[in-house]
């Protein structure tokens, strides 16, 4: 791989590690050109099928005051285009590790999101948001404000899931999955949501207005500088992430809606340190770091100048390497079911955790399906070693305990037990 910007020095050792004359592939870190891979093969038969014709059921959300309404195909075009241009994700020079928590996230949403920590100015909220143009679509059931799913329960908002019991047909439609930013200075009430004053006192009924939770629901959640977040909305942030489900208790209103939501966070860690708790829920962890080659440099600054010129020329330029990257990673969604894991590395696995004394489970189920979820994305059906020791670093990480007294990085402690256990 070509060299990274901001690469730790616990995914190199890994490199070293598992490279040999005999293997196929020089590191076991991902590679990040768009072309390589099978996507051919792998890309097919993804595409849902949507009834034609007018749906004889339409959700009334009877507690919701945000109306709805359809927006025709031109209407969408209009508003893609008025959009302010994102920096595609095809042109981010290095920073492969964050590239890669990122991808494995829009593959596998159950790894429970990524907490990126690195220095300032080094492209981390840029590369987060251009993950927009790669987000695959998915099934809403139209006109429903919390993103239902209309084939899992468990996404389902309780208007909706009355519908399917009484035995209605959902409209149901394609959206691409939805990314939401949670801002430092949020209100409690913008983020849980509370009641429409406004429907209150002009039609005297109670009506509950979602908030940014609702919207996040299926989606992604973006928190930049995430460890300067006040306490209070961590707490609700950390209810929502352990239960799925947002409930508000405010003003007479009593409702629960789906949030399950993909967390992606970004930080300093020289502007404070993240508690405990929320760090925890955060599937995978990424260091980055500025680059010190200085061609890179030359070349990051010569990549942005052009963008800063003229945007949409120079998001044309990449959109070759866009789409075949969006196709890699519906592929990869495709087949993820399909990967499967031995049982002997499940084992070791566990036994990392176990010696490294990480607390609870979630390390060991967030590295069992991140490995999953890279087989899959490098077009294979069973998970390998070189898997694993791409991800295990990000995965634990942040689950060690500090020792104050410990100067060496903890993801080459995590490294190094690798090592130990797997050899």
């Amino acid at each position: 791989m070509a060299s990274v910007l901001g690469t730790s020095s616990s995914a190199i050792l890994a490199s070293r590690f598992l490279s040999s004359p005999s293997s196929k592939t020089s590191s076991p870190s991902f590679s990040f050109n768009p072309g390589q891979g099978n996507v051919n093969r792998l890309y097919g038969g993804t595409g849902i099928q949507v009834k034609k014709g007018r749906s004889q059921f339409h959700v009334a959300v009877t507690n919701v005051a945000t109306e709805i309404n359809s927006v025709e195909q031109d209407g969408k075009l209009k508003a893609k285009n008025s959009q302010r241009p994102v920096y595609p994700f095809a042109a981010i020079v290095g920073q492969d590790e964050m590239k890669l928590c990122l991808l494995l996230n829009v593959i596998d949403p159950k790894i429970g999101g990524v907490m990126i920590m690195g220095d300032r100015g080094t492209g981390k909220s840029t590369t987060v948001r251009s993950l927009v143009d790669l987000l695959p679509e998915i099934k809403v059931v139209s006109g429903d404000p919390y993103n239902s799913d209309p084939e899992d329960p468990e996404s389902m908002g309780v208007e909706v899931r009355e519908s399917v019991l009484k035995g209605d047909q959902l409209s149901v439609v394609l959206t691409k999955i939805n990314m939401v930013d949670l801002p430092l200075g949020a209100t409690e009430d913008r983020v849980c949501g509370t009641i429409d004053i406004e429907k209150a006192l002009t039609e005297g009924v109670k009506a509950f207005e979602p908030g940014l939770l609702a919207k996040a629901n299926r989606g992604i959640l973006y928190v930049d500088e995430v460890n300067l977040l006040d306490d209070h909305l961590v707490d609700v942030l950390l209810d929502s992430a352990a239960s799925g489900w947002n409930t508000v208790e405010r003003e007479g209103i009593s409702i629960s809606h789906p949030a399950r939501f993909i967390l992606i966070g970004s930080g300093n860690p020289e502007e404070g340190e993240l508690r405990p708790q929320l760090l925890d829920r955060f599937g995978m962890h990424a260091q980055v770091g500025t680059v010190r080659d200085a061609e890179l440099r030359v070349k990051i600054v010569e990549e942005r100048s052009r963008f800063d010129k003229n945007p949409n020329e120079f998001r044309e330029s990449y959109d070759a390497e866009q789409e075949k990257l969006q196709q890699q990673i519906t592929a990869a969604r495709s087949t993820l079911s399909s990967v499967q894991i031995d049982h002997e590395l499940k084992v070791k696995i566990s036994k990392v955790c176990s010696e490294l004394n990480v607390d609870g489970l979630r390390g060991d189920i967030v590295t069992n399906r991140a490995a999953k979820a890279l087989a899959a994305l490098k077009g294979r059906d069973k998970v390998s070693t070189e898997d694993i020791a791409t991800v295990i670093p990000n995965c634990l990480r942040h689950r060690l305990r500090k020792d104050p007294l410990e100067s060496i990085d903890s993801g080459l402690l995590v490294i190094e037990k690798f090592y130990e256990v797997f050899n």
